[in-house]
C-alpha cells in the first residue's frame, strides 16, 4: 500500500511539475526560432544563406550586413520619424484615455452609459473604412508628409480607455470621497488619487501603445509619399522593393533595426507589465 501511495506521489510530481516546463519550453523554442533564425541571417554570408540543407550558424559573423542595410535606406531619418511619431502618440493616446477613463468611470452625468456604449461600439468598426476621410481632411488642412498628420487622426484610444475605466472602477469610493472632503477637484484626484494607483496598468497601456505606433504600416504609408518623411516600417517595406535590391541577409539586418527599441522598451517596461497582468487577474 505504502509502495503504491509512494509511485502515485511520483507521478503526480513528475505531471505537476516536469510536463508543465516541457510544455513551456517546447512554447519557447517555436516562439523563439524565428527570431533566431532572423539573427542568424543577418550575419550570415550570401553563400551560407542560399544553401540547404541551411546553416544555423555562420562560420564567420558578417557586421557588414548591418552596415549594408543601414547604408541602403536612410535609417537614420526613418528612426527619427519612428521616434516622434511613436512618442508623441503615445503621450497623447495616454492622455486621452486617461481623461476618458476618469469621466465614464468617477463623472455621473446624463446618459454617460449610452455615451460609453457607443464609444465601445466604434471598437467594432473597421480601422479602415476611415482612411479615405481622414486622408482628404488631412489634404484639405494641408497635413499630408507632416508628424501631425500621422499622429493626430489615431490619437483617441477606445480599447485604453475602456481597460483604464475598469481599474479606476475598482478603486475604493472611500479614497475619492476622502479627497473630495479635503476639497480636491476631478482633475486633482485624478493625477493625485487615481492615476498613482493605477501604474500597473499604465504601464500595460504604455507598451501597448507604443508597439502599435512603432509597428504602424498602413497609414503611415499612406499619408506620407515623401522618403524623408517615412517612418521603420514603411522603410523597410521600401527596402524589399526593386528600389532596393538587396539580399535577405540584408533584409533580416534591416528587420533587427526595427524590432531592437521595442525589445529595449519591453525590457524597461516588463515589471509593468507583469504586475498589471497580475492586478488585472486579482481584480478582474
Amino acid at each position: 500500500m505504502r509502495e503504491r501511495l509512494k509511485n502515485r506521489t511520483i507521478i503526480h510530481s513528475f505531471v505537476s511539475t516536469v510536463i508543465p516546463h516541457l510544455v513551456l519550453l517546447t512554447a519557447t523554442i517555436v516562439i523563439g526560432m524565428p527570431f533566431f533564425w532572423m539573427l542568424s541571417t543577418a550575419i550570415k554570408s550570401p553563400q551560407e544563406v542560399a544553401i540547404f540543407p541551411p546553416v544555423w550558424w555562420p562560420e564567420a559573423i558578417r557586421w557588414d550586413n548591418f552596415v549594408t542595410a543601414w547604408e541602403t535606406a536612410p535609417f537614420g531619418r526613418f528612426y527619427i520619424n519612428s521616434i516622434v511619431t511613436a512618442i508623441a502618440g503615445v503621450l497623447l493616446g495616454l492622455i486621452t484615455a486617461v481623461f476618458a477613463a476618469y469621466a465614464f468611470a468617477r463623472i455621473r452625468f446624463k446618459y454617460r452609459d449610452f455615451f460609453f456604449l457607443l464609444m465601445l461600439a466604434a471598437m467594432m468598426i473597421p480601422g479602415q473604412i476611415a482612411l479615405i476621410p481622414n486622408y482628404v481632411i488631412l489634404a484639405k488642412l494641408k497635413w499630408i508628409n507632416t508628424y501631425q498628420g500621422i499622429v493626430i487622426p489615431h490619437v483617441a484610444n477606445v480599447f485604453g480607455a475602456f481597460l483604464l475605466r475598469q481599474y479606476f472602477l475598482t478603486i475604493p469610493d472611500s479614497l475619492f470621497d476622502a479627497a473630495e472632503i479635503d476639497g480636491l477637484g476631478h482633475t486633482k484626484i485624478m493625477l493625485h488619487v487615481a492615476l498613482p494607483l493605477s501604474k500597473p496598468v499604465l504601464g500595460t497601456l504604455l507598451l501597448y501603445l507604443f508597439i502599435q505606433k512603432w509597428n504602424a504600416y498602413l497609414w503611415p504609408l499612406i499619408v506620407t509619399s515623401k522618403q524623408n518623411m517615412r517612418t521603420l516600417p514603411v522603410g523597410l517595406a521600401m527596402i524589399r522593393s526593386a528600389e532596393y535590391a538587396i539580399g535577405p541577409e540584408h533584409l533580416m539586418a534591416a528587420s533587427i533595426f526595427v524590432l531592437v527599441p521595442v525589445l529595449i522598451v519591453y525590457f524597461f517596461a516588463q515589471k509593468q507589465l507583469i504586475e498589471g497582468i497580475a492586478a488585472g487577474a486579482v481584480k478582474g
